[in-house]
Parts: structure tokens; sequence; C-alpha cells
């Protein structure tokens, strides 16, 4: 299974790689990226473009919780997100030909 690219973001922001993390996440235009993208903004101190970040995703800048809230939040929301997986002992759907 591979791995999610914004999780790899995640991995250089939680190991310190800041401009790794940057780097990354500016190539997913998604809301989650934006978002992300955002919480590495405030990480770094630039809080002008963390709001900037905040508001292309659909969040709200003035509300966020601390950086240790927000990056336990993104990662339930990433998890959230994944597309489920059929698991081998499902049962097949009845409704299916």
């Amino acid at each position: 299974m591979s791995m999610h690219p914004l999780q790899q973001v995640l991995q250089h922001l939680h190991a310190g790689r800041w401009n790794a993390a940057h780097d990354l996440v500016q190539h997913d235009g998604s809301m989650l990226a934006a978002w992300l993208h955002g919480i590495l903004h405030v990480q770094e101190g630039d809080l002008e473009d963390a709001e900037n970040w905040y508001d292309r995703a659909g969040r709200h800048f003035r509300s966020r919780g601390t950086l240790a809230q927000e990056i336990e939040r993104f990662e339930a929301a990433l998890a959230a997100s994944a597309p489920l997986t059929a698991s081998p002992t499902a049962s097949p759907d009845p409704e299916s030909p």
C-alpha cells in the first residue's frame, strides 16, 4: 500500500524538515493540502500566509487550536479521507449482479 503524499509531508513536519514539507505540500491542490500548508506557516510563525492557506482550505484561522491540536485534527481528517478498502472477509453485496 502506498503512502498518501500528505502523510509524507507530515513525516517531514514531525522530523523538523520544514523545507521538505513545504516543498511537497505545494504540489497538492486539495483543501486538505491547503490546511496543512497553513499549519506549516503557523509553525514557521508566518501567520499572514497561514491565514491565507486556512482561507483556501475553508477553515477558520482565528478559531484554530494550538499547533499540536491542529496537527492532530489534520491527521484525523486525513485518515478519514482515505478510501476505504473492502475487507477480505466482507460478504458480497446481495444486490450485486
